[in-house]
């Protein structure tokens, strides 16, 4: 059966990351400094000793994803460490400072820590959620399949077209040829469809969800006097229906691994912002305290 990286090891790190918690509020509340608790004291030191290597460690995930030789555990005990020590260190590094915080590169530091491990909490509910989701929506379908159904339907449509009167034909062909999926990153994460159509007497009308077409298709079947004719029409009804479910599924997939990619150009990116505000921080306070 499958197993969450939250549940690695009987949750192991999450053990871990309660007594590291718990040991690290021990001595700060033990520890009885003569100035007010700060950075500088040797509590102070010792608890950002921790904070740093628990930093330099949990940046370090993204070279171990990409060791597939590595004998340093596996990935999913890596992960799993990675978000509990992760909300451990929100303990740690608010000791280390002692509460104080100002305008400085000590405070960025801290900052940038907290967006990091926030936008990785955001990552770690996706991850949760969202692969499963898309197994679901894919129905046993790879994107490619179900793009090649997509283009069987639409074949199909176009033939049964061919036996009914032009505008048919030049109304399927303009709906295919309208149809949009995905697009820039916010039409993705949104899943919005932005689809048209060209239909008799209309030279352009949106066709979300291809309700446009459908409507039209309904309209044409109600007036319809031919047994034949409206055999056909509902034919290119179920067919232009089929396609609808196929596009919403596209949609979905694309909007699920979107968001599943998304999260990383905040998390990453801050990631580095840390690591350089944590060298200079270290290096102002070997320098200037």
């Amino acid at each position: 059966m499958h197993q969450s990286f939250l549940d690695h090891a009987g949750r192991r790190y999450l053990k871990v990351a309660l007594a590291l918690c718990a040991a690290s509020i021990a001595l700060y509340a033990w520890h009885d400094p003569r100035s007010p608790p700060n950075g500088g004291t040797w509590l102070g030191y010792t608890l950002g000793g921790i904070g740093a290597a628990l930093i330099l460690w949990m940046a370090a995930l993204g070279i171990r994803k990409r060791s597939y030789s590595s004998a340093l555990g596996t990935v999913r005990g890596w992960v799993s460490a990675h978000v509990y020590l992760g909300l451990a260190l929100i303990v740690v590094a608010t000791l280390h400072t002692g509460f104080q915080f100002g305008w400085n590169i000590h405070t960025l530091s801290y900052v940038l820590m907290v967006v990091v491990i926030l936008s990785g909490l955001f990552g770690v509910v996706l991850y949760q959620r969202y692969p499963e989701q898309m197994s679901r929506n894919r129905a046993q379908q790879t994107q490619d399949g179900m793009l090649k159904e997509i283009a069987e339907l639409d074949a199909r449509s176009l033939r049964i077209a061919k036996q009914l009167p032009p505008e048919f034909d030049a109304a399927l062909r303009s709906g295919i040829a309208g149809t949009r999926i995905g697009g820039g990153a916010s039409m993705i994460l949104s899943a919005r469809d932005r689809s048209v159509v060209s239909l008799p007497g209309v030279a352009q009308a949106d066709n979300a969800g291809q309700v446009r077409m459908l409507d039209w298709l309904s309209g044409q079947l109600s007036r319809s006097t031919d047994a034949e004719r409206a055999r056909l029409v509902n034919d290119l009804l179920s067919t232009i229906g089929a396609r609808r479910v196929l596009l919403r599924r596209l949609q979905k997939d694309a909007r699920l691994r979107g968001w599943l990619e998304a999260w990383l150009y905040l998390h990453v990116p801050v990631t580095f912002g840390l690591l350089g505000a944590l060298i200079a921080h270290v290096v102002s306070v070997f320098l200037y305290w």
